[in-house]
């Protein structure tokens, strides 16, 4: 299952790791100080691919994975496009920069009736298990640990 990198309003969910408040002893603190950096880094990026596409400010809930993994690279890729063309037209006196996708809305909803929808006992097991505290709290640690081994070169 994947994580999400969060900050503190997110609720204790196996799919979020939070930054740990006040951490104590140095592991929690390398963790804390890694993740920290690792969120906003990816904050950044995304946050100029939603300004740019409007494919990327949509709701994404019924999309299958893989497509949302070529929508992702595919974004990523026009914007490194967009920014070898652009970049010796950064802070010339013509004006501002052109707008890209002004589009507040109008993207296709997601074709969901290709696929079976999954039972109703299916989908409570999931919320449950997405809502698990202890493998959220399990996964806080393994990361912590992970991240002190790739630190110390182990």
């Amino acid at each position: 299952m994947g994580y999400y990198l969060t900050d503190g309003i997110y609720p204790e969910w196996a799919t979020f790791v939070k930054i740990i408040p006040r951490p104590q002893g140095e592991k929690r603190k390398l963790s804390s100080k890694y993740q920290e950096g690792q969120r906003k880094d990816v904050e950044r990026a995304f946050g100029v691919l939603q300004s740019r596409f409007a494919i990327v400010r949509g709701p994404t809930r019924f999309w299958d994975k893989e497509d949302l993994a070529k929508i992702m690279r595919a974004c990523i890729i026009l914007n490194n496009m967009i920014f070898e063309d652009e970049r010796d037209t950064y802070a010339t006196p013509f004006g501002p920069l052109p707008s890209y996708d002004d589009a507040t809305d109008g993207l296709p909803p997601p074709n969901i009736g290709e696929e079976p929808l999954a039972s109703y006992e299916i989908y409570i097991g999931r919320i449950i298990q997405l809502r698990d505290r202890q493998k959220y709290r399990q996964l806080q640690s393994d990361l912590v640990e992970h991240i002190t081994m790739l630190h110390n070169g182990g």
